[in-house]
């Protein structure tokens, strides 16, 4: 298992500037009266595919060989992966095939459509996306490009943190939400070198919460299905993306789903940005142990602004 150093982070990051956007950071005078903390939110949901992980994607597409690009690339996704990686497929011109459930949101199978990405549809479970992205890869040869489990897409979500770095200095905190853990492990991967006295939290729903309690046992703990509102958080942890997790991060803390809409609410209130449930959870559980982050200065991801405008979690 090769585990990314901090300088693929920075190769990353010169290799990836011309195809994603720095991406700016907000406030809210409300948000930090409510939380007695200084709060920053990093606006991933404003990159082109609508999220971070347009970075890891980035990295991993526009660093294959020709021969390999030729082959193009494959990977299963809930949908931003699948999202992401169509659009940096589109940018270098080479095919891209993605799994994703059925249950996936229409506005993240029509971006993916929309990029040039070719649909597999399976059940909404990780063994059946598993193996329907077998049999997938196996007729189209393409390069695995997994969602989070891969160095070059932990190296390419840990320039995300390096961004924020720059544009807020010495924060006390930063907070992310986890499913598979790519962008908590690129996070960790960045900080731990360039801010090491900074913690690291990570976010979960309740409902699947299989990171917390990996976290707890001390070895991974994977659910199979999950159900949650925060469709993007549905995976588990692997061991390349536990490495940095039983690492560097400070703890993991959960919402619950009437929570999470709570927060998803607030945030398109006084933030007045589009981001989906995924994105709520850090504030969520900010509001929910406030004592943890009361006067401090945290950092918090917003990862995706993939929505379905039909079906919002509170219609």
């Amino acid at each position: 298992m090769y585990i990314p150093s901090f300088d693929d982070v920075l190769a990353a990051e010169a290799r990836i500037k011309p195809h994603i956007r720095r991406t700016p950071v907000l406030q809210s005078d409300y948000l930090n009266a409510l939380t007695g903390a200084e709060l920053f939110f990093k606006c991933e949901n404003l990159q082109e595919p609508g999220a971070f992980k347009v970075r890891g994607a980035s990295n991993a597409v526009f660093g294959l060989s020709e021969a390999q690009a030729a082959r193009g690339v494959a990977t299963h996704s809930s949908g931003n992966h699948a999202s992401c990686l169509s659009y940096a497929a589109m940018r270098r011109g080479i095919p891209c095939h993605v799994v994703m459930p059925s249950t996936a949101p229409q506005a993240k199978k029509d971006t993916v459509r929309r990029y040039g990405g070719k649909i597999t549809e399976c059940a909404p479970s990780t063994s059946a996306r598993e193996e329907t992205f077998a049999k997938v890869q196996a007729e189209t040869g393409g390069d695995f490009v997994h969602p989070y489990n891969d160095p070059r897409v932990i190296a390419g979500q840990g320039t995300c943190a390096l961004e924020l770095n720059s544009q807020v200095p010495d924060l006390d905190a930063v907070i992310a939400p986890i499913g598979g853990g790519g962008m908590i492990s690129g996070t960790c991967l960045t900080l731990s070198n360039i801010a090491p006295n900074t913690k690291i939290y990570a976010a979960e729903p309740d409902q699947a919460d299989d990171a917390a309690r990996s976290f707890r046992a001390g070895h991974i703990i994977a659910d199979d299905a999950p159900e949650t509102i925060a469709d993007g958080l549905k995976v588990p942890l692997k061991d390349l993306t536990w490495h940095f997790v039983q690492s560097h991060v400070s703890d993991i803390l959960t919402a619950s789903e009437p929570e999470i809409i709570d927060a998803m609410k607030l945030i398109w209130k006084r933030l007045r940005i589009v981001m989906e449930p995924s994105s709520a959870v850090p504030l969520a559980t900010i509001l929910k142990n406030p004592d943890l982050f009361a006067g401090q200065r945290v950092g918090i991801i917003i990862t995706g602004g993939n929505v379905d405008l039909d079906r919002l979690p509170w219609q």
